[in-house]
């Protein structure tokens, strides 16, 4: 069931919240041991939830849009009481003392958040293969990554431990997994969702997003976390317009990005976009080319900028204030040994390198010029909106690859984002929706993108490219 019908259910009555609950429950407990979408299940607090939704329908009440519908929630979300990791052994064992705002106000609309699941380590990766509590498996071939970072979140939906996810996109880690699992994933306007309680990878980047198996059940989620936050600085001042998920794309005008549609994409992603395109062309809406030129620069700009802002995100870290600590003769080499046993490879790699481009030197030749690619990309981008409503290109370049593949070269991992990063960098939003499979049966995804704030429009092409799917 969509979750959707499981809330109307729920709230009617009809079902109660704990036969739901204890339903995906039995499903975690049965194939998540081959899966390993999850680092905690929290089966006590999921009941206890239930119960409360529960009461609230016995007593006549309205628990919510999202009444009893079960939830799972990637480990860089803080939740209170629970363990929230970030798959890193440097946070191991630690326990919030507060909420994220996105899973508070889930659970103020009636959600039950099933536990905590599995990431690429400080959300740095692309194939979920870098948590320190290893990989997590893609549901659709065990043999395939479910793509990262939040790939935890995307194997949950696919599945279907949960009807919906939370996840965070910074430069394509909702995206990226949700077309690899086949299911639909969003990445919000930045400052659309607030981000009080999301532990930074990079504060200009991050945002929270849903995943879920409909577009119909991503707007709903959508539409709960999104809203003005005070503990939020960066959080639009008003709220996020109304989701139309009606799928009418008569007369919209879509451009299909030339720079994100050509060389490095696979032939069998490359048809199955050309085919939607060709789907919303049948359906009434004006289809044609349209460059955006700054988009062949957004890795580039990207992977200066991103590990520049995790490299002072990350410096709290110490083995002071809160999780590992490897003690030693004097305060340095305790930083120094902390820090060494408690991150990965991939973390201390980004943390040098953003370093680097920050240091005295080469900031203006790295870090300075990769913010000057990143303000022409948003002019391009803006260019690009002036002729076209919404635009079209692959979520990701391949389908889902082989455990393992890409884990010695980070380049052919890094350039498993190259259609996800351009709208990161300019803080718009964008949605991946399944669309067919490849050669290998694999599911591949379609990312449809729109300016900022442009949600509804967006959502109109995601539920009409969805009830076009083959």
């Amino acid at each position: 069931m969509t979750a959707v019908e499981i809330a109307a259910d729920v709230r009617a009555g009809r079902r109660s919240a704990r036969e739901v609950v204890e339903a995906h429950l039995a499903r975690v407990a049965e194939s998540d041991g081959e899966i390993h979408a999850f680092l905690h299940v929290d089966v006590d607090g999921a009941l206890r939830a239930a119960g409360r939704v529960d009461d609230c329908v016995a007593r006549g009440e309205d628990p919510g849009p999202l009444a009893g519908v079960p939830i799972a929630l990637k480990d860089n979300l803080c939740t209170r009481g629970l363990p929230t990791t970030c798959a890193s052994r440097i946070l191991e064992g630690w326990l919030p003392p507060y909420t994220a705002t996105a899973v508070q106000r889930v659970v103020e609309r009636g959600a039950i958040p099933l536990g905590k699941t599995n990431l690429d380590e400080f959300a740095m990766g692309s194939s979920t293969e870098n948590s320190a509590y290893g990989p997590t498996r893609n549901p659709r071939d065990l043999h395939r990554v479910p793509g990262g970072s939040s790939g935890g979140s995307a194997a949950a939906v696919a599945a279907g431990f949960a009807p919906l996810a939370l996840g965070s996109d910074t430069g394509g880690s909702i995206r990226q997994p949700a077309a690899l699992c086949g299911v639909v994933g969003v990445k919000p306007t930045y400052g659309a969702v607030s981000r009080y309680g999301l532990i930074a990878f990079a504060s200009s980047l991050d945002q929270i997003g849903p995943f879920a198996t409909t577009v119909a059940d991503a707007a709903l989620l959508l539409e709960a976390i999104a809203g003005p936050d005070p503990l939020d600085s960066t959080s639009w001042p008003e709220a996020l317009p109304p989701i139309d998920v009606r799928a009418d794309v008569a007369g919209l005008r879509v451009g299909l990005v030339r720079e994100l549609s050509g060389e490095g994409i696979a032939p069998d992603v490359a048809a199955r976009v050309a085919a939607a395109a060709d789907a919303l062309g049948a359906a009434g809406a004006k289809v044609d080319e349209v460059s955006v030129p700054g988009a062949r620069y957004a890795l580039s700009a990207y992977y200066l900028i991103a590990p520049a802002e995790a490299s002072s995100n990350l410096a709290r870290y110490d083995g002071v204030r809160y999780g590992l600590r490897v003690a030693r003769d004097d305060i340095s080499e305790t930083y120094g040994a902390t820090r060494e046993q408690g991150f990965g490879a991939e973390v201390k790699r980004r943390i040098m390198l953003g370093t680097y481009a920050l240091s005295a030197g080469y900031y203006d030749a790295y870090y300075g010029q990769a913010q000057r690619a990143r303000t022409l990309l948003i002019r391009d981008f803006a260019a690009a909106y002036e002729q076209f409503d919404v635009l079209l290109s692959p979520t990701a370049p391949t389908t889902a690859f082989e455990l393992g593949a890409k884990t010695a070269d980070p380049l052919a991992m890094y350039l498993s984002d190259v259609c996800t990063i351009p709208t990161n960098l300019a803080g718009h939003p964008a949605i991946s929706v399944p669309f067919g499979v490849g050669v290998d049966g694999l599911p591949i995804g379609v990312q449809v993108l729109a300016p900022a704030l442009g949600e509804a429009v967006m959502f109109r092409v995601a539920a009409a490219l969805e009830e076009m799917a083959p």
